[in-house]
C-alpha cells in the first residue's frame, strides 16, 4: 500500500502499480481521478496505457464526479482514524490500520448502503463475477 507525507505522482504511480500485482484486473479497467497533476503526468498515463486501462478524471470545479471516493474517505476517519491518535503512531502502523480497516472490515464485513443487498463490496463483487460466470 503506497503512502507518504506528499501526493507526488512518484506516490500515485506506486499506488496504481500495487494495486495492479496485488488483484490483476484484466484490460479496460476504469481508474478515475480529480485532474491534479499527478494523474495528469506522462509518467502516470503511461503507466495506465500499459495495463490497457482507461482514465476518467473529474472537470476542474466538478467535486461532484468524486462524491463516492471522497464519501469513503470520509467513512474511513470517521468510523477508523479519527478515533486513534495516529499522530503518535509510526506510517507503518498507520498503513496497518488502515489496511485492516478497508480490506477486512469494510470490504468484507461492513454493511453497504449502496447495492441492493446491503453487501460489503467484495461480497457483492464475488456474487456479481459469479452470476456472470454462470450466465
Amino acid at each position: 500500500m503506497a503512502m507518504d507525507e506528499h501526493m507526488k505522482k512518484e506516490l500515485c504511480i506506486q499506488a496504481i502499480a500495487d494495486a495492479y500485482q496485488s488483484r490483476t484486473p484484466g484490460s479496460g479497467v476504469l481508474v478515475h481521478s480529480d485532474a491534479g497533476s499527478q494523474y495528469t503526468s506522462d509518467q502516470f498515463k503511461e503507466l495506465l496505457g500499459s495495463y490497457r486501462a482507461i482514465q476518467s478524471m473529474s472537470d476542474v470545479g466538478k467535486c461532484y464526479d468524486n462524491a463516492r471516493m471522497e464519501s469513503f474517505f470520509a467513512t474511513l476517519k470517521k468510523e477508523k482514524l479519527y478515533k486513534m491518535n495516529t499522530r503518535k503512531m509510526s506510517r507503518e502502523q498507520v498503513k496497518t490500520v488502515i489496511w485492516r480497516y478497508v480490506m477486512v472490515y469494510y470490504n468484507r464485513k461492513r454493511i453497504s448502503t449502496v447495492n441492493e443487498g446491503g453487501l460489503p463490496p467484495a461480497i457483492y463483487r464475488e456474487k456479481f463475477v459469479t452470476q456472470e460466470k454462470a450466465a
